[in-house]
């Protein structure tokens, strides 16, 4: 189980430098979208590029920040039972749910977008928009973020399956959202 829990550690450590540099891009899109503004209203000029480079890196944030979410506990559920019953049945809906939903659904999905960004690589795809960017960066994003949220879905069942076993001892506390 030793082997299992490092690497678990090392798919978590991978999520919390991409989760990091999600954060970073929060504050730098707020910047561009104040500076773009600034500079539309002020000197009346803009260009898409500034308009399609906050929406990658909001893709950015949302697809890559997903797995340092998971990691952190901080994921939404549907929480009918969850919050009523023992740490030991949160522990066995988790990896129920991370065995049959949470990795068929994202290797699922890296699998079906990897060949979208591969054409969009293959051929430059461009934007429309004049100034527009490039367009296969964000695609790559999509496909690397479904793809690391199945690595963070292994590594989070790998410490269920050890906390089950005794190994660990993991929280599973969940703090229902106020309504």
């Amino acid at each position: 189980m030793q082997p299992l829990l490092a690497l678990s550690r090392g798919i978590d450590r991978l999520s919390a430098v991409f989760g990091k540099i999600g954060e970073y891009l929060v504050l730098l899109c707020c910047l561009v979208s104040a500076g773009n503004a600034m500079i539309r209203y002020t000197f009346n000029y803009s260009s898409n590029g500034w308009l399609e480079i906050q929406w990658y890196m909001f893709g950015f944030i949302v697809m890559m920040g997903a797995a340092h979410t998971l990691r952190n506990n901080e994921h939404v559920r549907v929480d009918l039972i969850y919050g009523s019953v023992s740490d030991r049945a949160r522990l066995w809906i988790d990896t129920f749910g991370i065995l049959f939903f949470l990795l068929p659904f994202a290797i699922f999905a890296a699998y079906l977008s990897w060949p979208i960004f591969w054409l969009s690589f293959q051929q430059q795809e461009m934007s429309s928009n004049a100034g527009g960017l490039i367009r296969w960066p964000i695609k790559l994003i999509i496909s690397a973020g479904f793809g690391l949220l199945a690595l963070q879905g292994i590594s989070e069942l790998i410490k269920r399956v050890a906390a089950l076993t005794g190994t660990i001892s993991i929280e599973t506390s969940y703090e229902k959202p106020l309504q």
